[in-house]
């Protein structure tokens, strides 16, 4: 097969809201260059869809008067001015309505989403988006196509996707990588627990050296998605007049946050505590600088008190107090001093005052810190500040085009500079401005956003309070304890990579970590609790009952009181037949049973049902364009390297895709066998 360029590898990765794609391998691996919604428009015609929604506006076109005559004005001008009438000849205004397509890209009024919780309900609809997207990016001929497959996707569903790319774009060569697989790649791991929060579900996979363990897999898992936070927030804060369009603002902003087990919500008390002023109590005697500070009897005189006896005065003043063994121009009088003989009292002295300046600066320094009022974090404020952004009509806010003017250029980041004589452009760079203005003012669709201040409480920390948390941490459990290798539950569990864009919400993660923590983990020490005071040669009793003792009949002992035991034991240890017969058969017993122990050591070389310690995975440093992105989009990223070992490192040697010699032979059944 002819090699494949990094320049022409298609990559589509498609989402319940938002679809990924992009073509072409970049040097250093970035975020998806296009992002669109997952989401069509019904056409006129049936069966058609359309990227954007389509609207019609009438427009009333008004006919211009028909002028008869050669049309020279100053002929009609010197007709009029004779009094007779004009060659002129005006029909009656003939009103005409003309019928316009505008595209709307802010509505979703109509839209159909061919993908709900993962799963496909709208096939046509799916393939419509599809082929957007591959004509948005217009490839070229020779394109290999890498799709990430979401894991509710069943087998029929893999044939069938595989079948519309290679009849529909006759690509040379397709590959179809589940999503916890390629997560799994840009994490540079091989064995990790992966928990893919979404728009409305979460799955959560056990990956166990690049094997997808569908075995007690979460697939799919309702009410455990961004949109259900979003709902929550609703019935918190519906009453007080949030609208679900606030709510989802409220998600995605910096004072909505998740906060861990074990930590309470932020009491009343905590957001009205103040400092109390320093210099204000040191002049006056009040706790603040206000008139309404003013409590004692020498502050509400009006009158200043000076400074009190503990205050330290400034510098300057001390430095004009004369002092022992000093003149009054300040200069130190050294022989004086030695002459006096108290050399060693005089340096005491001074180190002493020296100490106490230190300490008066230091306490002064420290009131003034504790005067400062304290920023308490999120976490500990009871009440935060919205910055909503409402999205309204122009018309609606009945502006004028100046207003309208200033509103683009606030939008833009500039401030208004309109003319107050309307000029044509002088250069091309107005031009362009011009342009880019009106090509803004359509991707609007005649909007503009206008900022509210709303005022919330400790409702926005309780996103997840509707037992989200709960019912992700369980299906973990649940899906680490399917994995029948029972020595890679330690490494999944130490694998724990927790991704999606439902995720993005502060403290989710730690709060998720915090509940699986809480929930099952049991510290070292506690593991070995019923083993730890055991003789080294006695075996951990295991849950098969092997090690059970078990009542048995005591055979006749066939020698004398006088042979001993153990001589007989050691005699008859290594040549049975010397045994009595009684003997014989618990021998063989006994070494059945240290067998099947020793099996069952080999298997149990962990602790298997309970974890001693849960972490969560780091991705590689060596993409600095992940790091202002973020990871929750992560899969892209896993797409991208997988995309480059498979189409142009590996070149088909490993079966990671599907040629299209292979899909004419064994046609899109053929997919299972180079499905990853």
């Amino acid at each position: 097969m002819p090699p494949f360029k990094d320049e022409h590898v298609l990559l589509i990765s498609p989402g319940s809201r938002t679809t990924l794609a992009q073509l072409g391998l970049p040097e250093s691996f970035a975020p998806a260059r296009l992002r669109v919604s997952t989401r069509m428009f019904p056409a006129e015609k049936k069966g058609e869809w359309e990227p954007l929604k389509v609207r019609e506006k009438k427009v009333t076109k008004v006919s211009p008067p028909e002028v008869k005559g050669d049309g020279d004005p100053s002929e009609t001008q010197m007709n009029g001015a004779n009094g007779t009438a004009p060659d002129v000849l005006t029909k009656a205004e003939e009103a005409e309505e003309e019928t316009l397509y505008e595209e709307d890209p802010t509505t979703e009024d109509g839209a159909i989403f061919p993908l709900q919780s993962g799963k496909v309900v709208n096939w046509s609809c799916f393939f419509a988006l599809l082929e957007h997207v591959y004509n948005t990016l217009s490839p070229p001929l020779h394109t290999p196509i890498f799709v990430v497959a979401q894991p509710a996707w069943t087998s029929q569903d893999h044939e069938t996707i595989t079948q519309f790319f290679f009849e529909k774009f006759k690509t040379p060569a397709f590959c179809l990588m589940d999503s916890a697989l390629a997560i799994c790649y840009a994490y540079g791991v091989a064995t990790a627990t992966v928990v893919d929060v979404g728009y409305e579900k979460c799955d959560v996979t056990a990956v166990s050296d690049f094997l997808v363990n569908d075995l007690g897999r979460g697939i799919a898992l309702p009410g455990c998605g961004g949109d259900t936070m979003t709902n929550r927030l609703h019935d918190l804060l519906g009453p007080q007049g949030f609208t679900k369009d606030m709510c989802e603002q409220l998600k995605k902003s910096g004072i909505c946050e998740i906060l861990p087990v074990g930590i309470d919500l932020p009491a009343e008390t905590d957001s009205g505590s103040q400092g109390v002023n320093a210099a204000a109590m040191t002049s006056s005697g009040a706790a603040g600088s206000g008139t309404e500070q003013r409590g004692s009897i020498s502050a509400q005189s009006g009158l200043s008190r000076g400074p009190g006896v503990e205050a330290s005065i400034g510098d300057d003043d001390q430095e004009r107090v004369t002092k022992d063994g000093e003149e009054n121009d300040g200069v130190l009088d050294v022989a004086g001093i030695v002459a006096s003989g108290k050399t060693s009292e005089y340096l005491a002295k001074k180190e002493k005052e020296k100490a106490e300046k230190a300490s008066a600066k230091r306490a002064a320094a420290e009131a003034a810190a504790a005067s400062k009022p304290t920023r308490l974090p999120n976490s500990r404020r009871e009440k935060a500040i919205l910055h909503y952004d409402e999205r309204r009509s122009l018309d609606d806010l009945n502006l004028n085009s100046k207003s309208s003017a200033e509103i683009e250029s606030a939008q833009e980041g500039g401030e208004s500079k309109r003319q107050k004589t309307p000029e044509a452009p002088a250069d091309g760079a107005d031009a362009s401005t011009l342009s880019r203005r009106e090509e803004r003012r359509r991707s609007r669709g005649n909007t503009a956003f206008v900022r509210r201040d709303i005022e919330v409480g400790t409702e926005r920390f309780k996103a997840a309070s509707g037992g989200v948390l709960d019912q992700i941490a369980d299906a973990t459990h649940r899906c680490v304890m399917s994995v029948l290798e029972i020595n890679k539950r330690s490494e999944l569990w130490d694998s724990l990579i927790i991704i999606g864009n439902g995720s993005r919400v502060k403290g989710f993660k730690e709060a998720l970590l915090s509940t699986l923590t809480s929930k099952y983990l049991i510290s070292p020490s506690s593991a070995t609790i019923f083993t730890s005071e055991l003789p080294s040669n006695i075996s951990t009793p295991l849950a098969t009952g092997a090690n059970t003792p078990q009542p048995q009949a005591q055979p006749p002992s066939h020698h004398g009181g006088g042979v001993n035991p153990l001589l007989l034991a050691a005699t008859t240890a290594s040549n049975s037949s010397l045994a009595p017969p009684g003997q014989q058969h618990m021998q063989s017993q006994l070494h059945l049973q240290q067998y099947q122990h020793h099996q069952q050591q080999q298997q149990h070389s962990s602790h298997g049902q309970t974890p001693t310690s849960i972490k969560v995975a780091k991705i590689p440093e060596y993409f600095p364009e992940w790091k202002d992105a973020g990871t929750e989009e992560a899969v892209f990223l896993g797409a991208q390297v997988a995309a480059k070992v498979l189409f142009v490192v590996d070149q088909g040697l490993s079966k990671g895709f599907m040629s299209r010699t292979e899909y004419n032979e064994m046609g899109p059944s053929g997919i299972h066998e180079s499905c990853l």
